[in-house]
């Protein structure tokens, strides 16, 4: 009778598991996208907390886009809140299955953050797999009407106070209006997300908001803006707001040619609007369907409807113009990132 060793049984096992292991993947990355998405459940991981227009956008996106994917999943959305996004993003590079069931929305911010080598981001936003952007549209600084800061060369006057969420557009325009334009904001972080500050902002606890997109105030707050209860300072992007013609563009104030190029990269993000992606590798044939599920959406008479009931604004990009948006960030040019990044140094950065 033959006695095989320990070591080898262990050895055996261990080649069996992998091979088992093995055949389980080339079946599972062997099947159609109708296949592999039939019966399963989708997370939807959303980088900052209920009410604000990140979530509002993400949750109406959930309840949509499963219809639009082959096999028809069912899309859960889960709020991961913490360092104004950057938690959701760091988790869905480098901890959720990069099997393509799982999306995520996070500040439109990140891409220039890491083009601006800040050395919180711990993921290549590159490497994730950009779905699509529903709604590009301009940021704005607003503040409170009651506030007494009306217009740009009122907060070159006096100390005004602005909440923000974290390291990203709600610090970092203030930041830059202050170092470029001489105005004297007081940056006010930590505010778990949008809906915070709006609070805080009615409150009197601060003056202002230190961005966010004028489609989400349009949303989430249609009674400010028909009452005007928000005074918009300046937006934040390559192009006017259609109704917004008589606000300044924030890349227009400059008053160099060093500083107007700073100001355009800073102006560039908006165009990532409320974007979706999903983790880095997800096999090519998900990527497509995912992609082309987000297209068939944005053109849903039933989502364009739920839209407008909620007073969202759509004015969508693909998934591979967003995946180009953000390698054109973050290879921006030397000039125009030395030039930011100087400025925003000046801002305590997350530890």
């Amino acid at each position: 009778m033959s006695i095989t060793p320990i070591g080898s049984k262990r050895a055996a096992y261990l080649m069996s598991l992998t091979s088992a292991l093995c055949v389980m993947s080339s079946l599972s990355y062997g099947q159609t996208a109708e296949e592999f998405y039939r019966g399963k459940n989708m997370d939807f991981i959303i980088g900052f907390s209920v009410g604000g227009g990140y979530d509002l956008y993400a949750r109406t996106i959930a309840r949509f886009i499963g219809d639009h994917i082959p096999g028809k999943p069912k899309v859960v959305p889960k709020n991961m809140i913490g360092a104004g996004s950057r938690v959701a993003a760091a988790y869905v590079y480098g901890v959720a299955p990069k099997d393509g069931l799982t999306l995520a929305t996070a500040d439109q911010s990140i891409p220039l953050e890491q083009s601006l080598g800040d050395k919180g981001i711990s993921f290549d936003a590159r490497q994730f797999t950009w779905i699509g952007n529903p709604i590009v549209d301009n940021n704005v600084i607003a503040t409170w009407y009651t506030a007494g800061v009306k217009t740009i060369d009122d907060a070159r006057q006096r100390e005004v106070t602005m909440g923000a969420t974290g390291y990203n557009t709600s610090a970092q325009y203030p930041q830059v209006s202050n170092s470029l334009l001489g105005t004297k904001f007081k940056i006010i972080m930590g505010y778990p997300g949008g809906a915070e500050v709006n609070l805080a902002m009615e409150n009197g606890e601060v003056a202002g908001r230190g961005s966010n997109s004028w489609a989400s105030y349009k949303a989430t707050k249609p009674e400010w803006v028909r009452d005007h209860k928000l005074d918009i300072l300046f937006q934040i992007g390559l192009k006017k707001a259609s109704d917004l013609q008589d606000v300044p563009l924030l890349m227009d104030l400059g008053t160099n040619e060093e500083d107007r190029a700073a100001l355009k990269l800073v102006s560039a993000p908006p165009s990532i609007g409320r974007p979706v992606f999903s983790t880095p590798n997800v096999p090519q044939e998900r990527t497509k369907a995912l992609r082309a599920a987000f297209d068939e959406m944005v053109k849903d008479p039933a989502f364009l409807a739920e839209a407008k009931t909620l007073n969202l604004d759509i004015d969508p990009i693909s998934g591979e113009e967003l995946q180009r948006i953000v390698e054109d960030i973050i290879n921006a040019p030397a000039g125009a990132k030395a030039r930011l990044s100087s400025v925003l140094d000046l801002l305590e950065r997350p530890r």
